[in-house]
């Protein structure tokens, strides 16, 4: 028996090499994965031995040749044409690439970056497993424990299931590799939205179910990209389910918003409560109280380590899922108690711009995620009254939490705490309306803030009736003038932000 062993990623080599040799196995092998075997003490057939040609072009050809892949293509019925031509068959081909994603994301310039290109490789893990019948074909280190215990110990049948598995592992990192490689040349000549885009998802796990208990589900993540969620560690509390991380998602990405101590409650992906506070148990007290009811079952999150104090303040509720930078032990330990709580230490906060997808039935819509802050430069007082620095303090703080709602939306703030939310509603002024009853008296003196413009000035008019001091809102409608005029006789400080922020 012969194994063909050509490798970048040298993790697991020798221990592999070695128990090949154990089981009867002969290694031919290339360039440096030789040269680390031979080092290791192992027996090793260069592959231009097999061959009879050396490497050449600084060792961009070095298996492309018909003595190998004839090899390793040969069916157990050609056989003997293989030895009419003077050549072996190879039972096991271990090969991973040249590292082009890593050479990338590190910076490698054009030439570095076709440099690991990988030929030969996905050449000869792609005839390996065409032949997984016969051959085995291993792509990944992590694999080679299984294989060796199925050759050592697992019968004919239980191998060949195995060598099919093995097989389309295979095919699927070479997939993966020439997604890679065809995505980094389409940005490079295309921009963001190429003629074609090659999406790779890798499950990161398997859930109980999806929105509903019918429906079959997991979690994937996006090859190449990163994200808080995906490098978060559960530290204690049940699986997280297809629902917890959506709620997480948009819990943790409107926390990562503010700058100062910060609390924000998600339910159904929408914010139900959010708050700033000198302090964290602040904070979260305000966001508490921003909805007392339908924090119930909530997802939670906070942009600061969570102390004693804030702990606390949590342990009393019911809660589905927790997400902060990190905890004190002794916050860990009055957590604990709740044993379903789902406790996640998040290890960044969502920052950075990326590509929102969503599925049409035969297709995908992709956009630019709406990840741009309030742009001053952009943003314009229109009303002869400017907001007081205090308004402006809350104005800016509202303005994450109207686009983190679900349009049509409006919120309601006042010292650094929603006080009403209106989301979802199909038309503006039921937006409001929902927010400003929910705001109740504490809409005195309140700012309220809008995902788009005010289509008719109904909305400020009814601000007015509430006690509204002060909107932000896009701008851009035909009765622009009919919203500024109600403002300026209501004595409501208005300001456009030229940006509408529609979160569907």
């Amino acid at each position: 028996m012969r194994a063909l062993l050509s490798v970048s990623d040298k993790r697991g080599l020798v221990e592999f090499a070695r128990g090949l040799v154990e089981l009867g196995f002969e290694l031919v092998s290339t360039g440096g994965t030789a040269r680390a075997l031979g080092e290791a003490g192992l027996a090793v057939t260069p592959v231009e031995r097999v061959t009879g040609f050396p490497e050449v072009l600084g060792g961009r050809v070095k298996t492309l040749h018909p003595h190998v892949h004839a090899g390793v293509l040969a069916r157990a019925d050609q056989l003997g044409e293989l030895k009419a031509l003077g050549a072996e068959p190879f039972d096991l081909v271990a090969v991973n690439l040249y590292p082009f994603e890593s050479a990338v994301a590190g910076g490698a310039n054009e030439l570095a970056a076709l440099e690991q290109i990988d030929i030969g490789g996905p050449t000869l893990l792609r005839a390996a497993a065409k032949n997984h019948p016969r051959v085995w074909v291993v792509a990944r280190p992590e694999d080679y424990p299984e294989v060796l215990r199925a050759l050592a110990e697992e019968p004919p049948e239980a191998q060949r299931r195995l060598r099919e598995c093995l097989a389309a592992r295979a095919f699927a990192h070479t997939a993966a590799y020439d997604a890679a490689i065809a995505a980094w040349f389409a940005e490079r000549l295309e921009g963001r939205f190429p003629e074609r885009r090659l999406l790779v998802l890798e499950r990161r796990a398997s859930l109980r179910y999806g929105e509903n208990p019918h429906q079959e589900a997991a979690l994937y993540a996006v090859r190449g990209e990163t994200g808080p969620l995906l490098e978060a560690r559960q530290l204690q509390g049940k699986p997280m389910s297809f629902n917890n991380y959506g709620d997480a998602e948009a819990a943790w990405n409107l926390v990562s918003a503010y700058d100062e101590p910060a609390a924000v409650a998600v339910k159904h992906q929408n914010p139900c409560g959010v708050a700033v506070a000198p302090t964290l148990a602040e904070a979260f007290q305000k966001a508490h109280d921003a909805d007392p009811v339908s924090i119930f079952g909530g997802i939670v999150a906070l942009n600061r380590p969570v102390d004693l104090p804030t702990a606390e303040k949590l342990a009393p509720l019911f809660l589905e899922v927790l997400l902060a930078p990190s905890y004190a032990p002794e916050a860990l330990e009055l957590l604990a108690r709740k044993k379903n709580l789902r406790v996640l230490e998040v290890p960044a906060f969502a920052a950075g711009d990326y590509l929102d997808l969503r599925r049409v039935r035969g297709g995908v819509l992709v956009q630019d995620a709406d990840v741009a802050p309030l742009d001053p430069s952009r943003a314009e007082v229109v009303t002869r009254r400017a907001p007081t620095e205090a308004e402006w303090v809350d104005l800016r703080f509202a303005w994450p939490v109207v686009r983190a709602l679900r349009s049509n939306a409006i919120a309601v703030a006042r010292d650094g705490q929603t006080v009403g939310l209106g989301m979802g509603q199909t038309s503006r002024i039921d937006a409001a309306r929902h927010a400003l009853e929910q705001a109740g008296e504490a809409a005195r003196g309140a700012v309220l803030a809008s995902d788009a413009f005010f289509p008719f000035e109904d909305v400020v008019r009814l601000a007015a009736e509430r006690g509204i001091r002060a909107i932000i809102q896009p701008g851009g409608s035909k009765r622009d003038a009919d919203s500024i005029a109600a403002a300026d006789e209501a004595d409501i400080a208005m300001v456009f932000t030229r940006q509408r922020v529609f979160r569907h």
